[in-house]
Order: C-alpha cells, then sequence, then structure tokens
C-alpha cells in the first residue's frame, strides 16, 4: 500500500450508490436513459431526475444553468466522466440507441470493438459487447 494511503473500509461501510450528469434538461436525459436501461424514474422535479429501483443502483441528471456538453474527443469542454453499456450486437445497439436519441460521435477510435455514442445531453459513452 502506497505511504499515506488507508486501508479498505469494511464491507459494507461504503457502497456504490450511482452516478449523477450534469445537463440542462433532466427530463430529457432521463427519458433517454431510463428507456434505453429499463430503468424507472424514482423521483423527479423540474431541475432533476433520478432514476433506478429501490435498493439498486442509480442514475442522476441534474439541471445546470449554462450547461455546455463535452467537445469529445477534443475542445474546450472536456468529458468529465462516461458510461460503458453493454450490448449483443454493436450495430443493432447503436440503431437502437440512435433511434432513442443518441448520435454517433464522429471519431470512432476502434468501432469494430466499441462504439462511442453520444447522449442527448452531448456525453459520450460507449457501447460493447464486453460490458
Amino acid at each position: 500500500m502506497a505511504s499515506g494511503a488507508t486501508s479498505a473500509p469494511e464491507v459494507g461501510k461504503v457502497r456504490y450508490g450511482g452516478v449523477g450528469f450534469d445537463c440542462a434538461d433532466p427530463a430529457e436525459l432521463g427519458r433517454f436513459y431510463g428507456t434505453a436501461l429499463g430503468l424507472p424514474v424514482a423521483a423527479s422535479t423540474d431541475d432533476f431526475v433520478l432514476l433506478g429501483r429501490e435498493g439498486g443502483t442509480y442514475l442522476a441528471f441534474v439541471r445546470i444553468d449554462d450547461y455546455r456538453p463535452p467537445t469529445w474527443p477534443e475542445g474546450a469542454v472536456p468529458k468529465q466522466a462516461h458510461l460503458e453499456l453493454g450490448v449483443d450486437d454493436l450495430d443493432e445497439g447503436q440503431a437502437y440507441l440512435v433511434g432513442l436519441g443518441a448520435t454517433a460521435a464522429p471519431w470512432q477510435p476502434e468501432p469494430d470493438r466499441w462504439r462511442v455514442l453520444l447522449d442527448p445531453a452531448g456525453h459520450p459513452f460507449c457501447i460493447s459487447t464486453r460490458a
């Protein structure tokens, strides 16, 4: 263990709860991911949507004034995070997600292994048959 590092907490002390994304329209992003992943809306306001099931992990979407989408892979606004989603077939998975409102990123580093898509708010995410 590195100097100054602490040991891992006991199991049950820390759990992964979920991830939240900044966006301009939480309802739109909640609809996209809720439909794509089959997740129900657990809570919502005009500025916030929470997707997930009781006792499971969640995805949250939070309205941010003056939100600017990432300009991936380069540009003034870097991506801060992205999701890795699993699909059975890359072409079918991409077509399904594009039909829900995603767009294919112009640059595809390894399109035979995974695809980079942009959600309706511009966040990049990947699909692969390995996830």
